[in-house]
């Protein structure tokens, strides 16, 4: 592919200062005309630009690749996500075309892994529970019972991207660590150094249970009052994950008896109402759901976008390729 390509990158400016550093940008203009979209919802504007186009860079806020704006794209044969899920943004249209997808959702994993593990552990030292007691000028209340990592079963629900980096973060520190799902061979479980066990047998034997599963129909309230009370008194719940795997309620209902302890950063209405019930409970971590929010895995997902380019344009194979049959078990 030795002619420039014509790449059209639909990205709001504040978007592109967030995730293209310099040296990214310098690559993709390295490999051609870089046509920038400053509103990448606008569906009329990315019409425009398709005629021509080799690569389509598509960040959040992307407008549908329906077959009107794909109609367009007399030249198209890859498209880069600059960020994680695609399910929003991408048709039908576009497999049927035989156009190749990729994602930078993998800078993700790392860093959401990482508040996953801060969660495990303040939930294991009761740290949110001491914290909010000191807000309130208490000094060592009575709370269940502290446990160390090493001494703790952890259970791992979904060996997504960002659940095999959580796990594998875990194993490192000497956690013993079960996991469930479906997809899970055993030889896969082995090569993580995980035991692989059904939802039930997990939820009764770990004392944190961190959910990583994707948002699909049948993970939807995976995670509801018969499941919360396989747990045992004093376990923690940890969801960096969408809220969508838990009955709101249910979960609430738990939490307010004290029975077991949460940390959360990913809720049914974002912003979090200020008159939340979360927020008054002392047995509960909260953060905004800005788990993956580091300022390097932005950059990791420009990076990874031009690096897949890259490889695109020299016939290699794409590290992050998504098929229509992948796609279907992502959230």
């Amino acid at each position: 592919m030795a002619e420039k390509l014509r790449i059209v990158l639909a990205a709001a400016p504040s978007y592109l200062k967030l995730v293209f550093a310099p040296e990214s940008m310098a690559r993709l203009e390295t490999l051609g005309q870089v046509v920038v979209l400053p509103d990448p919802s606008n569906a009329d504007a990315l019409r425009a630009a398709l005629p021509g186009a080799d690569v389509l860079i598509t960040s959040w806020g992307s407008a549908p690749l329906t077959a009107g704006v794909l109609d367009q794209a007399d030249r198209l044969r890859l498209i880069a996500h600059s960020a994680s899920s695609v399910k929003y943004f991408v048709t039908g249209e576009v497999f049927r075309r035989g156009l190749r997808i990729t994602q930078a959702g993998q800078a993700m994993a790392e860093p959401v892994a990482e508040v996953s593990l801060a969660f495990t552990l303040s939930l294991l030292h009761r740290i949110q529970r001491f914290d909010h007691a000191m807000h309130a000028g208490g000094w060592r209340p009575d709370v269940p019972a502290q446990h160390g990592l090493t001494a703790s079963r952890i259970g791992v629900v979904g060996a997504s991207r960002t659940g095999v980096e959580y796990i594998r973060m875990l194993v490192a520190l000497g956690a013993e660590v079960v996991a469930y799902d479906p997809y899970l061979t055993d030889d896969r479980a082995a090569e993580l150094g995980v035991r692989s066990v059904d939802l039930d047998s997990l939820l009764r034997e770990s004392r944190v249970v961190a959910l990583h599963a994707p948002t699909l129909p049948e993970t939807h309230r995976m995670i509801g009052a018969p499941e919360l009370a396989l747990m045992a008194d004093g376990a923690g719940l940890v969801n960096t994950a969408r809220s969508w795997l838990v009955d709101t309620s249910a979960l609430l209902a738990e939490l307010r008896s004290g029975r077991l302890d949460a940390a959360l950063d990913v809720f049914d209405e974002e912003p979090l109402p200020l008159d939340s019930p979360f927020r008054g409970l002392p047995n509960v971590l909260l953060t905004p759901h800005q788990a993956a929010a580091t300022v390097e895995c932005y950059f990791e997902m420009g990076a990874i976008t031009a690096d897949e380019i890259e490889r695109w344009v020299a016939e290699q194979p794409l590290r992050y390729e998504l098929s229509e049959a992948a796609l279907a078990r992502m959230g």
